[in-house]
């Protein structure tokens, strides 16, 4: 039996409905050379039966140390990366085949794109990150610009040469999120390339509720916090520190308030004020082109919530976090 060109990976803590759907997507693939390794922390008996599947224990370990562990039995030249939450447009395998007939392509990355359909609170959060001007980095979330050369990209859609991953040691790292920025570090320290391909399309669920969102942008926050001063070379960027300086701003807003400024601050923070609200506007105008007003307006309010929690967030990866522990999901 020859071995297939792709390694689908998926880790997940149990069989959910979410990875049966992945997986009844998985198989409608346009592609049909690949393979399908589901990593849950217990085997229950397979509900799948087509060969190409398989389940592979692992115990309670993060979802880093389940990809490298099924990477390492993986038969594929290419490894395709994707959450249990996520699943596959059915030409994504047929996008990527051609990039990877140039050896000096490691990696792939795609957008993930809330799906159709997600309820109304799930696409609140996925608008939140539609726009630069709300701090979001669109092209992550929806299909836009060129094939562009890129240096850090999200698992939930991320496709790697198998002897490339393998050869910087795979994720081999105990943080979650944040296991795809090393692993894309330690391929573009090699001179690989890491491409951003906005036809490779991912469809991914969203966080419901407000609160689901706001932990979930929290632990973006630490961890890229604690990352800019471990990974500088990918993580040290003022976009990142944005959020933490509009934090202090809104306290010291704050402060004014209650204990009075002089009028010449008042204009300054009036100003800064004015600007924001400006960036918050355009923000909405980026919302709508890709959904309704009305959820661009809730968006608009999550936006600034974002903003705070994850500046609070970041200060404390970057200034007080010695040592960074992931929870397990």
């Amino acid at each position: 039996m020859t071995s297939p060109f792709f390694s689908i990976i998926i880790p997940v803590k149990a069989i959910n409905d979410y990875i049966r759907e992945t997986v009844s997507h998985i198989l409608q693939l346009k592609e049909g050379d690949w393979e399908l390794i589901v990593v849950p922390n217990e085997v229950p008996a397979t509900e799948w039966s087509d060969p190409r599947i398989q389940l592979m224990r692992s115990g309670r370990v993060g979802p880093g140390a389940k990809r490298d562990m099924a990477a390492k039995v993986a038969k594929g030249t290419v490894l395709v990366f994707l959450d249990d939450d996520s699943y596959p447009e059915h030409d994504l395998l047929t996008v990527a085949r051609p990039f990877f007939s140039d050896p000096s392509v490691a990696a792939l990355g795609g957008p993930a794109v809330t799906p159709p359909e997600d309820g109304f609170w799930q696409k609140v959060s996925g608008a939140v990150f539609l726009s630069r001007f709300s701090g979001g980095m669109p092209e992550r979330y929806v299909p836009v610009g060129k094939v562009r050369p890129a240096d850090d990209w999200p698992s939930v859609n991320l496709m790697v040469r198998k002897s490339d991953f393998l050869a910087v040691g795979g994720f081999d790292s105990p943080y979650w999120p944040g296991e795809d920025t090393k692993l894309c570090l330690e391929i573009v320290k090699t001179g690989k390339k890491i491409f951003y391909v906005p036809e490779l399309v991912v469809w991914h669920h969203r966080r419901a509720g407000f609160f689901a969102h706001l932990r979930q942008v929290g632990a973006y926050g630490l961890h890229r916090g604690f990352f800019a001063k471990r990974y500088p070379e990918t993580s040290l960027r003022i976009g990142y520190f944005v959020p933490a300086a509009f934090l202090i701003f809104f306290l010291l807003t704050i402060a004014g308030i209650v204990f009075g400024m002089p009028p010449q601050f008042k204009l300054i923070f009036l100003a800064a004020w004015s600007v924001y609200a400006l960036a918050l506007a355009k923000a909405f105008y980026d919302f709508v082109r890709h959904v309704s007003p009305v959820v661009g307006l809730f968006a608009v309010g999550y936006t600034f919530c974002t903003h705070l929690i994850y500046g609070s967030q970041f200060i404390r990866g970057f200034l007080f976090t010695r040592n960074l522990v992931s929870r397990l999901r």
